[in-house]
This record gives structure tokens, C-alpha cells and sequence, in this order.
């Protein structure tokens, strides 16, 4: 009975440990394997085009199935959309039309993005909120929360949400609004969020935290943008930070931080390949690499 009893601690221990080595040897190579993520800015789903800004929306569709068909095919560990995923009833040139419709127009884009096969994640934008409120938003999508933060591989990702009024209220059912803002509590979220992890962080929000003028904004693109910086660049582990809202490339370099800005994906009257990005975070070589598709400039940085 004796040696019963022994055999099976024995038994229990040798399981123990295995499982305990293949742990360890699982978050090893976690820890050196890169990181690859989709991403994409502004799809402006729609039903109808806005001749005043020379945008083309009706064709989201099939700009969308070629981002998703291109993210599978690499694969990608997950996607990410940058805001604007739909356009919201107002455009410049044309009917406004019911805004009823939005939600449905949402769904199918949904549809389509739901055919990546692994996780995807969503940052709001201002024209997401134009007809829909943030809870409308996000039960129609495969999201909980309008920010978080998730670690993938040996890297932490944060989503921030910068649609909100000066006075830190929700924006929603805005009809029309431009610049963005981060409230205190979101602040306050992002500077805990930061001082629990040691893995190099990417940061993701729709209006530019680099574009210190916007004219449509009357200031800043995000009104706060000097406080979300300092929180940014005093946190130690923060590398880049994926932006859209501007429809094209852009970057900065502010205290080693690299600031991406995107190019759009909908469409414009000239027309335009769908354009998007691949990008792959090497946590062994610290780098960053983007390979660009349609009008996405490739980009190489370090970190």
C-alpha cells in the first residue's frame, strides 16, 4: 500500500514538473517569438460618397475583404482598426439621408472583419459616434470596452478612447465633431496600466497625439494631447504609437517614441488601391517593421 502511495507521488511530482517545464519553455519562446498585427485606419463604411471630401465609402466591402484576406494569409497574431470604422450619416456633398441606417451599414462591416481568423480590436473614432453611442457602438462589434489594455507575445497593447467632449463627457449621437479628448479617469487608467508592466507597449487611438494644430479641430487633434504624451514618454516602456484620422502617412520621433499616423483605407474619387499594413514587432532585434499595402509606406524603426 506503501509503495502504491509512493509511486503515485512520484507520479504526481514527474507531472508536476513537466508541465511546469513546457510553461516555461511556452513563455521563452513568447518571450523572443515577433509579434505580427494587421492593421488598418479609417474604412468609413457607408452607403453613399461625400464629393466634398473626394471620398468614395460605398465600396468599403471589398477594400475590407482584401485587408481580412491579406491578414489571414500571412497570418497575423491579431488586427486592429484604427477608428472610423463607420462613416456616420453627415458628408460634405451630399444628403444626410436616415441616420437608421448606420447601424446596419456597422453590422456588415462587422461581418466582414469577423472573418479574420484570431482576435481583432477596435479604436474608436470621432466618426464612429456621429450616429451611434459608444454602447451602441461596441454591442455590435466584438468588443467590452471602448479601452483596455492586453499583452500578446512579448508585447503589452494599449487601445485608448479619445472620443469624449472638454468636459470629459461621452461623445455620441454627435451628428458632427473632430477633435477628441482623453478624460482624467481615463488618464488616471493609462498611468497605472503602464506602471504594471515591464514588456514594450504599443499605444492605439484615432486622432494624432502628434499633431499639435488641426484645423478642423480649432487646436489640437486631441485636445489633452500634452498630458497623454507626459503619461506616454514618463512611463519608460511605451515604443510607438499607431494613430489614423488624417487618411495619410505620417511620423514622429518625441522621446524615442515612434508616432505612426496610417493611411486611410476608403477609397477617393481618384481611386486608390485599398491600402493597409502588416506589421511585425521583433521583441529580440527591437524592432519595428511595417510592409505597406496600396498607398501605406513602408517603414523600418528601432527601439
Amino acid at each position: 500500500m506503501r509503495s502504491g502511495k509512493w509511486l503515485r507521488s512520484l507520479l504526481f511530482g514527474f507531472l508536476l514538473s513537466s508541465a511546469l517545464v513546457l510553461s516555461l519553455a511556452a513563455n521563452a519562446t513568447a518571450a523572443t517569438e515577433p509579434l505580427r498585427i494587421g492593421v488598418f485606419a479609417d474604412l468609413h463604411a457607408h452607403d453613399t460618397e461625400s464629393p466634398g471630401e473626394g471620398k468614395v465609402m460605398s465600396n468599403y466591402s471589398e477594400r475590407l475583404e482584401s485587408f481580412v484576406v491579406a491578414a489571414n494569409a500571412w497570418p497575423a497574431d491579431l488586427v486592429i482598426e484604427l477608428g472610423d470604422f463607420v462613416n456616420g450619416k453627415f458628408v460634405l456633398g451630399a444628403e444626410l439621408g436616415d441616420a437608421a441606417r448606420i447601424p446596419g451599414i456597422l453590422e456588415k462591416a462587422e461581418s466582414i472583419y469577423a472573418t479574420f481568423g484570431g482576435p481583432r480590436y477596435y479604436v474608436l473614432g470621432n466618426h464612429d459616434v456621429y450616429d451611434l453611442s459608444k454602447e451602441e457602438f461596441i454591442e455590435r462589434v466584438d468588443a467590452t470596452s471602448t479601452y483596455q489594455s492586453l499583452d500578446a507575445g512579448a508585447y503589452h497593447v494599449v487601445i485608448l478612447d479619445a472620443q469624449y467632449d472638454k468636459k470629459g463627457n461621452d461623445l455620441g449621437h454627435a451628428s458632427w465633431v473632430v477633435q477628441g479628448n482623453i478624460p482624467q479617469a481615463q488618464l488616471d487608467w493609462l498611468s497605472e496600466d503602464l506602471a504594471a508592466t515591464d514588456l514594450p507597449t504599443i499605444v492605439c487611438v484615432h486622432q494624432p497625439l502628434d499633431v499639435d494644430f488641426d484645423l478642423l479641430s480649432g487646436g489640437p487633434a486631441i485636445a489633452n494631447a500634452e498630458a497623454v504624451k507626459a503619461i506616454l514618454s514618463g512611463s519608460g516602456v511605451v515604443v510607438a504609437v499607431f494613430q489614423g484620422h488624417e487618411h495619410e502617412n505620417a511620423y514622429s520621433e518625441i522621446d524615442g517614441i515612434h508616432y505612426i499616423t496610417f493611411e486611410a483605407l476608403v477609397d477617393h474619387t481618384e481611386s486608390v488601391p485599398p491600402s493597409w499594413a502588416l506589421v511585425t514587432l521583433d521583441p529580440v532585434s527591437r524592432t519595428i517593421d511595417i510592409e505597406g499595402a496600396g498607398m501605406q509606406a513602408d517603414w523600418h524603426f528601432e527601439y
